[in-house]
C-alpha cells in the first residue's frame, strides 16, 4: 500500500538568489513537499516509527532553506527532495515546490515557483 504526506506552505526567511540585494535583504520562501510513502506496517500498527514523522521532515526542510545561500531555487528544491528521500527510507519519491514571492523581475507577479521531483 502507498499513500502521500503533503506539507503545504512551510515558510522560512532566507537569502537565496543571484543578486547581491537578495542576499543582503533576504525574503520569505515557501516550500511544499509531497511525499509518496510505502506504507509497510505503519498503518496497520499505528506506528510513527514505521512512517515519516512530518515534524522531522519540517526540520529537514528548514535546515536546508535557512542554511547556506543558493543562487537557484531549483537547486534548493532538489537538495530538499534528495534530503527527504535520504532521511526517510519509506519515501519512494519526493516532489518539492519552492515559491519565491519577491522574485526580482521587471513586472508584477504573485510569485515564481519551481517543482522538482526526486527520484525522477
Amino acid at each position: 500500500m502507498k499513500y502521500q504526506i503533503r506539507m503545504r506552505n512551510c515558510a522560512f526567511f532566507a537569502r537565496h538568489g543571484v543578486h547581491d540585494e537578495e542576499e543582503t535583504l533576504g525574503q520569505r520562501f515557501y516550500v511544499d513537499a509531497v511525499l509518496d510513502i510505502f506504507a509497510g506496517d505503519a498503518l496497520n500498527n499505528d506506528s510513527i516509527t514505521d512512517t515519516v514523522d512530518y515534524g522531522t521532515a519540517f526540520r529537514v526542510i528548514e535546515s536546508i532553506v535557512t542554511g547556506h545561500r543558493r543562487f537557484l531555487i531549483e537547486a534548493l528544491g532538489l537538495e530538499i527532495a534528495k534530503a527527504l528521500c535520504a532521511e526517510f527510507p519509506q519515501v519512494e519519491r519526493a516532489e518539492v515546490t519552492v515559491r519565491k514571492p519577491n522574485a526580482p523581475v521587471p513586472g508584477v507577479l504573485d510569485h515564481v515557483e519551481v517543482v522538482i521531483g526526486w527520484p525522477q
